[in-house]
C-alpha cells in the first residue's frame, strides 16, 4: 500500500483507526491537511482578539463549502487580510475590497469578503464593552457534548443561537448559529470530539463527564 493511502479501519461510532493505531473521525482521516489541522490545532483553545475574528471569518466563508477548501486557502487569507488585524482590516476601501473579487487564491464572494470588513469594524467597535474574546468566551456552555457517534454531533446549540443573536447584534455579519457552532467546536468552547477519538478531552477544558474542570 503507498504512502498516500494509509491503512484505515473503520468503526461503527464512524471514527477512522489509522496506520498510526489513532482513531479520528472520517473527515479527519483521509486528506494530510485535515489530519494535521485534527491533531494540532481543532479544538483547543484560542484566545485574543486578532485569533478569534479570523477563525470566526473563515468559518463564515466556509459555509456551503467543504472546510479542506478554506484550509487550503488560509495562507493567502491571512495574507490579504493583514493576519486579520482588525483595524487593518476595518480601514479597507471599497476598492481595496474589489480587489480581492479578482484574487483566485481566497474564495471570490462578495458578500463574504464585504462581511469580514463589516466584521472587522464590528470587533473595533466592541472593545469599549470587553471585546470579541470575551463576548464569544462569555457563551461557553455549563457542558459539553458527549457524542458516541456522528450522529450525535450537534450542528447548533442553545448557546450558538445566543452568540449568534448577539454578534449579530454588534453587527457582525455571517455568524448565524451553524457557523457560530462551528466557532465553538474550533476554538474548544465545547468538545464535540467523539469519546473513541485520540483527540477526546484534549482542550484541557472539560472532565471526562462533559463539566468544566
Amino acid at each position: 500500500m503507498s504512502r498516500e493511502q494509509p491503512a484505515q479501519v473503520a468503526t461503527d461510532s464512524g471514527l477512522v483507526v489509522g496506520d498510526d493505531g489513532l482513531a479520528r473521525p472520517a473527515w479527519a482521516a483521509a486528506d494530510p491537511l485535515l489530519r494535521a489541522y485534527y491533531d494540532t490545532e481543532w479544538g483547543l483553545p484560542v484566545h485574543g482578539e486578532q485569533a478569534v475574528l479570523e477563525r470566526l471569518c473563515l468559518e463564515g466563508f466556509q459555509a456551503g463549502l467543504s472546510w479542506v477548501t478554506i484550509l487550503r486557502k488560509r495562507e493567502a487569507f491571512r495574507e490579504v487580510f493583514h493576519d486579520f488585524d482588525p483595524d487593518v482590516v476595518a480601514a479597507l476601501s471599497d476598492d481595496d475590497l474589489e480587489v480581492l473579487m479578482g484574487d483566485a487564491r481566497i474564495v471570490r464572494n462578495r458578500a463574504k469578503i464585504l462581511a469580514t470588513r463589516t466584521n472587522a469594524r464590528a470587533t473595533v467597535e466592541l472593545r469599549a464593552d470587553g471585546g470579541l474574546e470575551q463576548l464569544v468566551w462569555s457563551f461557553r456552555p455549563a457542558v459539553t457534548p458527549r457524542p458516541r457517534t456522528v450522529a450525535e454531533i450537534p450542528t447548533t446549540s442553545p448557546e450558538s443561537v445566543a452568540l449568534s443573536k448577539a454578534l449579530r447584534a454588534r453587527g457582525f455579519a455571517f455568524v448565524g448559529p451553524t457557523t457560530v457552532h462551528a466557532l465553538m467546536e474550533a476554538i474548544g468552547m465545547v468538545d464535540t470530539h467523539l469519546l473513541g477519538s485520540h483527540r477526546r478531552g484534549s482542550s484541557g477544558l472539560w472532565r471526562p463527564d462533559g463539566t468544566p474542570t
